[in-house]
């Protein structure tokens, strides 16, 4: 075969050698990319492109980072490897800087490589502490591809994973935009959500459940944002049954909502926080599982049956120190409340000018833009898990011509730059959303 150029060969080779996820081998086209610098990266042929999904919502900090690298580069000529049992300088560090940051009512880390292990094992922390084996977990939710993390989600990924392990149950998001029919307000949406959380609660059995999770907010199914009181609610619940309450902050802690981890924005703290993605930023893989103080303690005379062969890796850890130096030294926290308020606004635009956009939901700079037929009717522009004519990955392709990079999920695009986006970056990749959706309106909305 006779290659064009270098980038032409490297999609060849990465097609004949490499699986790709979620994906049919055989209609992929993937951009060849070969530099990538803040909130940009370039293909092979020198093509710009907006990271307006911070890649997989996780490169919070921007690519290219010298502190995060330089971190990296130390302590791979320091100590690049050492097993689990060992003590080592940044594996302490590293859990330390995280609990700083955390609510006091936790305790310590179990390091993990990615958000499914830390998922994973927090399955299995939570029933080996209450000794219970049933887990709830929302329909539109997802935790990751692992076999017990695929389990514990509940959108359509889950389906090759089944039948599955027993004592997985699903329950109802809090979704007003397409709540069965209209609540006054917020907390009567929350009131309603939670008494049926509740009653299904009580047809399961208490004393069978050791734990509820929850994205803090639903991510890659929507950004569906917990209505006031939803969250206080579900922590009662838990409070009064003995149930633990685990937050997973996988795609939401580290920034992206405005505040260190998401459930902070409505005043509760969970009993479990899962995390990965924006705690190195993709740098290297990290993720954990932080326990509160009583769990923790628990372990103290009862083994933890959860094991790594790269828990607490030094790499991982090193960057993880690193990275949340950042976040402080460049105030990112505070810039994704600033910013966010200029994407709301984007966004609001967006909705107000477009039949195609039913909704908008963004709390810091973590957002969904929901396309629809028709605004009146709410009808989707592909339905619930299904898309014979193939339109979303229509309107993707797109936005990835015109250079605005993010990923869609059913009817959903996601859009979560990084931390560190300038307003005169927000306005001017939303200027291709603006474009794309006018075609969109024009060509397949009518």
């Amino acid at each position: 075969m006779v290659y064009n150029n270098n980038g032409e060969r490297i999609k060849q080779d990465d097609l004949k050698y490499n699986l790709h996820s979620w994906s049919a081998q055989g209609k992929l086209d993937p951009v060849v990319v070969t530099k990538a610098e803040g909130i940009y990266f370039w293909d092979a042929w020198g093509k710009r492109y907006f990271d307006m999904s911070s890649q997989l919502v996780n490169v919070n900090i921007g690519h290219g980072n010298k502190k995060v690298i330089e971190a990296i580069k130390k302590q791979a000529e320091k100590i690049p490897y050492m097993a689990p049992p060992f003590a080592i300088d940044v594996k302490a560090e590293a859990a330390k800087k995280i609990l700083e940051v955390a609510p006091d009512s936790m305790g310590k880390v179990f390091f993990a490589c990615g958000g499914a292990e830390a998922n994973e094992n927090a399955i299995k922390i939570a029933r080996m502490f209450t000794g219970r084996h049933k887990i709830f977990s929302r329909y539109r939710s997802y935790h990751g591809a692992t076999y017990g993390a695929a389990n514990l989600t509940g959108e359509p990924r889950r389906f090759p994973s089944e039948p599955g392990i027993p004592g997985f149950i699903k329950f109802f998001d809090p979704y007003l935009y397409r709540a069965p029919f209209e609540f006054k307000d917020e907390e009567e949406a929350s009131k309603y959500y939670v008494g049926q959380l509740r009653e299904q609660i009580e047809y399961e059995g208490p004393q069978n459940v050791a734990a509820i999770f929850l994205e803090t907010v639903t991510g890659s199914n929507g950004v569906i944002i917990p209505p006031k009181g939803y969250l206080k609610g579900v922590r009662e619940l838990c409070d009064e049954f003995n149930i633990l309450l685990v937050c997973d902050e996988v795609m939401t802690g580290w920034g992206r909502t405005g505040k260190w981890f998401a459930f902070e924005n409505w005043d509760i703290e969970p009993d479990i926080i899962t995390f990965a993605k924006g705690v190195t930023c993709g740098y290297i893989p990290l993720g954990g599982v932080i326990v509160s103080k009583k769990i923790a303690e628990y372990f103290n005379d009862n083994v933890l049956w959860c094991g790594l062969t790269y828990n607490g890796h030094p790499m991982g850890c090193a960057a993880a120190i690193a990275t949340i130096d950042v976040y402080k030294e460049e105030n990112l926290i505070e810039n994704a409340n600033k910013m966010g308020v200029v994407l709301g606004q984007e966004l609001e635009k967006l909705k107000s000018k477009h039949p195609c956009v039913g909704d908008v939901r963004y709390i810091g700079l973590f957002s969904a833009v929901e396309l629809v037929k028709d605004k009146e009717t709410k009808e989707p522009l592909v339905p619930y898990g299904r898309d014979s004519e193939k339109i979303m990955p229509k309107v993707l392709k797109m936005l990835i011509t015109e250079g605005f990079w993010t990923y869609y999920h059913e009817n959903m695009i996601i859009v979560a730059p990084p931390l560190i986006i300038k307003e005169e970056e927000i306005k001017e990749a939303m200027q291709i959303m603006d474009k794309v959706l006018d075609f969109v309106d024009n060509n397949i909305v009518k």
